[in-house]
């Protein structure tokens, strides 16, 4: 392609882009209801969002109380979701639920609600409070639509949801350990694994709680030091009866191998 043709073609674009952008302003200026109703359809039927967003702000007041709001309130939380908007999302869609409790499209409007609380979820290394919301909001609405074609997607919702709380609990317990508090680490592990029965990091809390119960049974008094490596001894057959190609193999025969040593010591 020439250079000449590409400089045309991209006028072109430039040009209908503008005459595009002329056209949706003169849409929003417009006070025919109608010509606007038929434009925000338009856009967000060719997936164009966020401009029917904003056509879908200026109808929703205008058509209260009439037989198109329940579909325009829905076309409106729903672009806000499509446009990443998630807590407006949130609150269009259940503005939708209270508004039209009957709609047939009530289902979705309850799904999508949830999975916006889903979507604002933060990282696990922040506040939870929002995760746990989210959870609750998915729990809610498996109960109440246990045959929905949503069901699969709940659960792996939650699933992730849990997950990531489990992650934020876990790196609690274990940042104990990291600031040799051997002892609150043990404490804080032991609550983690039981307050989190299958956890996906269980195997990861007992080897932190195997390497503080270490620290303490090596760096042990005598009259204490015997008792602790036996007991030690006990958490590292109870790991690998549970995870016998546990991913700390290496880490837990090497130190293993010291605690048989001080255990001989004391039977000599």
């Amino acid at each position: 392609m020439s250079e000449k043709s590409f400089s045309l073609i991209s006028l072109s674009l430039l040009l209908l882009m503008m005459a595009s952008c002329n056209q949706y302003q003169k849409i929003l200026n417009n006070d025919d209801l109608n010509v606007k109703y038929k434009a925000a359809e338009d856009y967000y039927n060719n997936g164009e969002y966020r401009r029917a967003n904003r056509i879908l702000e200026q109808l929703v007041p205008a058509y209260r109380g009439k037989p198109q709001a329940e579909r325009l309130v829905y076309f409106f939380a729903d672009s806000y979701f499509q446009t990443k908007n998630y807590y407006l999302a949130a609150y269009q869609f259940e503005n939708f639920i209270k508004s039209y409790p009957k709609s047939q499209k009530i289902e979705e409007a309850n799904f999508y609600a949830a999975k916006s609380y889903y979507m604002i979820s933060p990282n696990y290394s922040l506040d939870q409070e929002e995760t746990m919301t989210a959870i609750d909001k998915l729990q809610i609405f498996i109960n109440n639509y246990p045959d929905s074609t949503f069901m699969e997607e709940s659960n792996q919702l939650i699933s992730e949801l849990q997950t990531k709380v489990e992650k934020k609990e876990f790196e609690i317990a274990k940042q104990y350990y990291t600031i040799i508090d051997y002892r609150a680490a043990i404490k804080a592990l032991d609550n983690f694994i039981g307050d989190f029965v299958g956890t996906k990091f269980r195997e990861e809390a007992l080897y932190y709680k195997f390497l503080a119960s270490y620290e303490i049974a090596i760096n042990s008094v005598e009259s204490k030091k015997l008792e602790r490596l036996e007991d030690l001894k006990q958490l590292h057959t109870n790991i690998v009866r549970y995870y016998p190609e546990t991913l700390f193999e290496e880490d837990l025969t090497k130190k293993m191998k010291i605690v048989d040593k001080e255990i001989n010591t004391f039977e000599k």
